[in-house]
């Protein structure tokens, strides 16, 4: 067991208690002594330093911590990869778990240097599926159609992270903010080429991203005092961040009607119309909100699925309590799909949290690899045998032990998790997919919560708000939902709220993956966005919002589509409910 004198001895005598625990953790974890994790970091801080001796070393602190773990995971996914698979029995008592992670969990108990050739465990309690007799496709009673599966976008897709670029990142934030210059030119009829920092006599539109004074503000949460506005470098005069203030009767152009103002949060791109009289801030008198995305509300559905009806059940992590790990809800809420057998089961992340404290403590018998499929990808099997037709989809979350790719966004699991079960569809975070001639668009990541702690709404008076074709909701929750649809993005929160960035590791330079928009401009019909905040159902006129909640609060959600020739819109029926609840599915 690595000491608290030897972490101090290697890494120096001004750490702190949660820097040591850290430490002796991560000699745990990757079965590492004191020496060798101190010859890791230098490793990997050689980049930051210079021939010259006075050169400063970078401080060991939290954001070093967090380096040197992805660090060290990426060697141990690397190693996994370079390791032949073997395929062995069930009845084989001894099952190499080399390739596996983490490490700590091939130590011999009561010696921590010298690792065991194998974990022990009988047969009938590990229950693994190695491949052998893979069921074939029987006659699917949906028709799935997830991202595209060739070689060259899922490599794209398990992009290699921690290698932004400063100059890479800020080039994607100013295309997004001239992307979204065109969309307002377009929808509004107007040419946009005017900077906040100008002093004008006359009214100016301009457009950039929300952002806040830092050195103004004593909380982490937006106020009006703190507003900023970001521009693109191509258009602004070399001032790229000016306060704005906004009047007492600022018009809110082109918003939900009903919903009597806008939010803002850090991030949102905005087109605002004022002008900067001198004062040293941009005076805002008209708000221009961003065109909604087209829906297919009022499209005829697909004629070969007019007669078919299909039911979907929707879940998210996680699935055991913090205090164990013998994931008493997962079990609860599978009894209730066996016995209600919806056509589709969605599972969203996190399965096994890498934050959770057994995991983190390594009070466990077998991998992570091989805890998941006892728990998870075995019963979900078992279920699908007793169903023909039915499909499960998993949509991994950036804190998943069982994921190589702990980045937003992230890479589907690696199909080994499930032996390559064409029943049990694996997608990425976010992800959209289609279930017969229904779009869904899906992510685990809590961006609900997210913009609403963050989130400063500006009440105004409505000017030609938008007349929606069905029945809509402009409640806050319902008014936090649109941001993710008007700014076409799954996260468009930046930067990730300090608070949350153990949750959120966003990569800048990928986030052409979180975008919103499917088959061209179209939204999707369902919007599946699990959160920590209160459940609901929302209709945004063509689009049906979703928080299912977590299975270890016993929530989840259920959608039934109906069969008719009548509007893709009309078809669905979607309600959030309890899963002691778990009954059929209310208009």
């Amino acid at each position: 067991m690595s000491s608290k004198e030897e972490i101090l001895d290697r890494f120096g005598d001004d750490l702190d208690e949660k820097l040591i625990e850290e430490c002796i953790n991560m000699c745990k974890i990757y079965e590492l002594s004191p020496e060798d994790l101190f010859y890791k970091w230098e490793a990997t801080t050689a980049n930051f330093y210079t021939p010259f001796k006075t050169q400063a070393r970078r401080p060991f602190d939290m954001d070093a911590v967090v380096t040197l773990k992805q660090s060290l995971q990426r060697e141990l996914t690397d190693k996994r990869k370079q390791v032949p698979k073997t395929k062995r029995l069930v009845g084989a008592h001894v099952m190499s778990t080399a390739n596996r992670m983490p490490n700590f969990l091939n130590r011999r108990p009561g010696n921590s240097s010298t690792p065991a050739r194998g974990v022990q465990m009988k047969s009938e309690d590990v229950e693994m599926d190695m491949g052998l007799g893979i069921p074939s496709v029987p006659d699917a009673k949906v028709v799935f159609k997830g991202p595209s599966d060739d070689a060259a976008t899922r490599k794209s897709r398990s992009y290699r992270y921690m290698f932004e670029k400063v100059l890479e990142r800020s080039e994607v934030l100013d295309t997004q903010i001239e992307n979204f210059r065109n969309l307002i030119e377009q929808h509004y009829g107007i040419e946009l080429n005017s900077d906040p920092a100008s002093i004008t006599d006359e009214e100016v539109v301009v457009v950039g991203r929300i952002t806040q004074d830092t050195e103004q503000s004593t909380s982490s949460k937006l106020d009006e005092s703190t507003l900023l506005i970001d521009t693109a470098r191509s258009m602004g005069s070399g001032k790229h961040m000016v306060p704005i203030r906004f009047d007492q009767s600022v018009k809110i152009r082109g918003g939900a009607k009903g919903s009597g103002g806008l939010g803002v949060f850090p991030g949102a791109l905005v087109a605002l119309k004022g002008k900067n009289g001198g004062g040293g801030w941009f005076s805002v008198t008209e708000f221009l909100a961003p065109p909604p995305l087209r829906t297919r509300s009022t499209a005829k559905s697909d004629p070969a699925s007019m007669d078919a009806s299909f039911s979907v059940c929707i879940c998210s992590g996680p699935y055991t309590s913090d205090s164990d790990l013998t994931f008493k809800p997962w079990k609860t809420l599978l009894s209730a799909i066996k016995s209600k057998k919806p056509t589709v089961v969605v599972l969203i992340g996190p399965f096994l949290d890498a934050t959770h404290k057994s995991l983190e403590a390594g009070a466990v018998d077998s991998t992570p690899l091989q805890l998941f499929q006892k728990q998870f990808i075995n019963p979900l099997k078992s279920m699908l045998d007793e169903s023909p037709g039915h499909i499960a989809i998993l949509v991994p979350n950036v804190r998943d032990l069982v994921s190589a790719h702990a980045v937003f966004p992230q890479a589907e699991f690696e199909t080994e998790v499930t032996n390559g079960d064409p029943r049990i569809h694996l997608v990425p975070n976010p992800a959209h997919f289609t279930i017969n001639d229904i779009k869904f668009g899906v992510t685990s990541a809590d961006v609900m919560y997210h913009m609403k702690t963050q989130e400063l709404t500006i009440q105004g008076v409505e000017v030609d708000p938008i007349v929606p074709q069905f029945s809509e909701d402009v409640d806050g929750m319902a008014n936090t939902c649109r941001h993710l649809l008007q700014q076409r993005s799954f996260y468009p929160v930046f930067p990730v709220p300090l608070e949350e960035s153990r949750d959120i590791n966003l990569d800048i330079t990928h986030s052409a993956g979180l975008t919103m928009v499917v088959d061209g401009e179209y939204a999707p019909d369902v919007l599946v966005v699990p959160s920590r905040l209160r459940q609901f159902v929302k209709n945004l006129d063509g689009t049906i919002a979703i928080n299912p909640s977590s299975c270890v609060k016993g929530a989840l959600a259920m959608i039934d589509v109906v069969p008719g020739n009548s509007s893709v819109r009309e078809r669905i029926r979607a309600k959030a409910d309890k899963i002691e609840n778990f009954s059929e599915v209310a208009t």
